[in-house]
């Protein structure tokens, strides 16, 4: 085996990184025992005590922290001098900010920002620091219904399955990685989140944490299968180096990947494969999907497998999946019919026998 790759996971394994940095202070004003900083603390603690999951009580309190810092620059320190006009004001301040590359927040965002406020207020009102939401009103921004752009055909998602280098373990793993992506469609933080218990090979079963907290069982291939095992005997005792690490797939440190180390790793795959190509594991996903849905899929089957709350967000791919509606449509839409017949007729014109 050639070891590229991994004599360079070799290097980093004796460079391994600090003990981490400490977390930094989000630069909000807590001096007032009422005041929003210091409720938005309890509000985080009282959806901890309710079981929600790390991951959203985090995305919550970072968008908390930008609206806080938002009202603490304008000198709106405590919850009764929010009214709705100012939460619109909020509203307008979210749709005209740009990103460091220049661009609008993408609606998902928004709404995601202004969701964690209405939370806020309605658990005030609740535990009676306020007696009236000025948020319960709010119309949040129309949510998007965008097809997945570019979605991967069976020949390009095999040419990128077949890009890394499996005469290298490193390449071994990202393939693995990669099979098991479009075999089950999770998502890259799911694939993150996998931890060794997660995989049963006997039942061929993947158990996924999903988001929201929401576990699910979902099928893998036998070809992903294979491509597991052989990274499970070949590669992972090579790059496990801390006994009690049980992330599925390592790093190079021996640690388990980051869901944006892991996007990026999946990207520059895709790239390889077709120069030029913008995405990463969602491109994975999609095509997963929209393949399973054009070989006779029922839709809700594929919702099951992603992982969606809602049957509509599972029927986007419907729309995607033109190449079953071309076949339906040409063999039942009568001007489909009547172009074959022409075409027959033209046939017999010039000479040749028609079929009966």
């Amino acid at each position: 085996m050639k070891t590229h790759g991994y004599q360079r996971a070799k290097l980093l394994q004796t460079q391994l990184p600090g003990g981490g940095r400490k977390a930094a202070d989000d630069g909000l004003d807590r001096h007032q025992a009422g005041g929003l900083a210091v409720l938005m603390d309890g509000y985080l603690v009282r959806l901890a005590v309710k079981h929600q999951s790390p991951r959203t009580i985090e995305t919550r309190r970072r968008a908390l922290v930008l609206f806080v810092k938002w009202c603490q620059e304008r000198e709106l320190m405590r919850p009764q001098q929010i009214t709705r006009p100012i939460l619109e004001s909020y509203q307008r301040h979210l749709w005209h900010h740009r990103t460091k590359s220049d661009r609008p927040l993408a609606v998902g965002t928004q709404i995601g920002r202004l969701a964690a406020v209405r939370g806020l207020f309605k658990w005030l009102c609740r535990e009676a620091w306020l007696d009236a939401d000025p948020a319960a009103h709010l119309e949040m921004p129309k949510e998007e219904h965008r097809l997945p752009a570019d979605t991967l055909s069976e020949s390009e998602v095999a040419a990128i399955l077949a890009k890394p280098n499996t005469g290298d373990p490193l390449g071994i793993r990202d393939r693995a990685m990669l099979e098991l992506l479009y075999s089950t469609g999770i998502r890259r933080a799911e694939l993150a989140r996998l931890q060794l218990r997660d995989l049963h090979r006997e039942r061929r079963t993947l158990h996924v944490s999903g988001k929201g907290g929401k576990d699910r069982i979902v099928p893998v291939g036998e070809r992903a299968l294979t491509w597991i095992e052989k990274y499970l005997t070949e590669v992972r005792p090579l790059l496990c180096i801390h006994l009690e690490e049980q992330a599925l797939f390592l790093t190079g440190y021996g640690r388990g990947f980051s869901a944006n180390s892991l996007g990026n790793l999946i990207k520059q795959h895709i790239e390889k494969a077709h120069p030029g190509r913008s995405g990463n594991c969602h491109l994975l996903r999609h095509a997963c999907a929209t393949h399973m849905l054009e070989h006779g899929a029922d839709v809700r089957i594929i919702q099951q497998l992603l992982g969606h709350a809602k049957l509509e967000t599972t029927q986007v791919y419907t729309e995607v999946s033109i190449k079953l509606l071309q076949d339906v449509h040409a063999r039942t839409h009568p001007a489909s019919q009547a172009a074959t017949s022409a075409a027959t007729v033209a046939t017999v014109a010039d000479g040749e026998p028609a079929e009966v």
